[in-house]
């Protein structure tokens, strides 16, 4: 899948489920978990253990059925291993030029972490294709909304601070997508395996999604 594709298929989706596993079976159980209730936007995070085994295994069992993306990259070296790793989206929660100039490089989508005007413009011109407003509990909507005055043709997908019940707030204020952590799959949840639960979370977050696009 190609770039604009890529990036098509992420505004599509609207959700990015941006996932810190516990281990590869429990990692992998999860990824199910949100699949069965809908929600087939995934980033795994380089904080999670043996993260590049756990997205080739998730590239060989889901194929293109998922968006399968890699996140948390701080060092340069991380963005060939995660394309050589079947990822076709890369995310950072920092803007710094050697790494984008890395990521970038790979031809994925880029998405550098941003808060300030500043460093939103920054990001942009390190060829950040989305920028990724984190940590968004920080902002909020109106945020975003004040930002795009300016910066009107920004695509932004805020993470952190954002749930089911306010999707629809960040949607009205001109997002591209968003991403979700702990707020779709809590931890202790993962911790005790009730992927029961935690399929039932994606349902709901994945429905509060299309109401709020709708």
């Amino acid at each position: 899948m190609d770039k604009a594709k890529s990036l098509e298929r992420l505004h599509t989706l609207g959700l990015v489920a941006v996932i810190r596993g516990p281990s590869v079976d429990g990692t992998l159980r999860l990824v199910e978990a949100l699949v069965k209730g809908g929600v087939t936007g995934i980033e795994i995070t380089f904080t999670t253990p043996n993260a590049l085994e756990v997205t080739n295994k998730l590239r060989a069992a889901f194929g293109d059925a998922i968006l399968l993306g890699m996140g948390t990259l701080v060092e340069p070296a991380q963005a060939q291993q995660a394309l050589d790793a079947g990822a076709t989206f890369l995310v950072s929660p920092h803007t710094e030029a050697e790494l984008a100039r890395a990521m970038t490089a790979t031809g994925l989508p880029t998405m550098l972490g941003a808060l300030t005007p500043t460093e939103v413009m920054l990001a942009k011109r390190l060829g950040s294709d989305v920028i990724k407003l984190f940590p968004g509990s920080l902002t909020g909507p109106a945020y975003v909304k004040a930002l795009k005055g300016p910066f009107p043709d920004l695509l932004i997908m805020p993470t952190g601070g954002v749930s089911a019940e306010n999707v629809k707030e960040w949607f009205a204020a001109g997002v591209y997508a968003v991403g979700a952590g702990s707020e779709l799959c809590p931890p202790q949840l993962i911790k005790e395996g009730r992927f029961d639960e935690l399929q039932a979370r994606a349902e709901r977050f994945a429905q509060a999604v299309r109401a709020a696009r709708s």
